[in-house]
């Protein structure tokens, strides 16, 4: 690629370094995720200039990744802030269903029998009992999966590099293994209901159950659109792949000038 300059002497890579203006870092949901799109937009630009560049200095000697830094500060403090925020609360949501859980485990429906400790509905309804059992131990296993991965969220050391792929990648797993957990809590919770009122309450039974999946559709409706497109903007395609038909030249080009036109004139 040519080298270009704008009246600072900012080359390419200085002008992709700096942030964003609002209209373009609002279309991206929550601070972390925009913050990992600048990281994703100044590194697929560093892959089209000539290597010397990100080494250049600009009028204020300043270095494309040190101008980067200074002027995403505050972004990255932002982007920290909301990703300690949805990891605690998330947590604290992890370690109710861990207790609530294990706590069950120990209080199966019915009882047990005294000579031999087994659950007495092992036997009279094995299938509705088994579905208790496995979804409480799922339950209690992803609940606690989740658990340990927002807590390393929350002891990350935050470097700009880790908002790429790293704490998103943590945050997709941690929603992933807590929505597991709210999905075999209930599944859980509605097998206990149904073995103690399935002989002379059997027509609530039906009710309740369906009621058990309100949770489950509010979890959906409101964390799934983020867990969406956190999959997508850290797995998904580039960010020039709406100029395919485009050289990558042409594509960075294109993009540049929506971005953030360029003041230029030759070197």
């Amino acid at each position: 690629m040519g080298m270009r300059y704008d009246i600072f002497v900012n080359n390419y890579l200085h002008l992709a370094a700096k942030l964003s203006p609002p209209s373009r870092l609002d279309i991206v949901t929550g601070a972390a995720l925009q913050m990992q799109r600048e990281l994703q937009w100044f590194k697929e630009v560093g892959s089209l200039v000539q290597p010397k560049l990100k080494e250049e200095l600009n009028s204020h000697y300043k270095t494309p990744k040190i101008l980067f830094t200074d002027e995403h500060e505050k972004l990255a403090k932002k982007a920290e802030d909301w990703m300690k925020n949805t990891a605690g609360s998330s947590m604290i949501v992890a370690t109710l269903i861990a207790a609530v859980m294990f706590t069950t485990a120990f209080t199966v429906p019915g009882g047990n029998k005294n000579e031999t400790g087994m659950p007495t509905m092992l036997e009279t309804q094995r299938i509705p009992f088994l579905i208790f059992m496995i979804s409480n131990a799922l339950s209690m296993f992803s609940s606690s999966t989740s658990l340990l991965i927002f807590l390393g969220i929350l002891t990350a050391r935050y470097a700009e590099d880790d908002f790429l792929k790293s704490l998103p990648t943590k945050l997709i797993l941690g929603l992933t293994s807590l929505f597991l957990s709210i999905v075999t809590m209930m599944a859980s919770f509605g097998s206990a209901l149904y073995l103690i009122l399935h002989e002379n309450l059997s027509w609530v039974t039906v009710p309740i159950i369906v009621l058990t999946t309100i949770p489950i559709v509010l979890f959906s409706i409101l964390q799934f659109p983020l867990l969406i497109e956190m999959t997508q903007r850290t797995y998904g395609a580039g960010i020039f792949d709406e100029y395919k038909n485009k050289s990558r030249f042409a594509k960075f080009r294109a993009y540049l000038i929506r971005r953030n036109p360029l003041r230029k004139k030759r070197h």
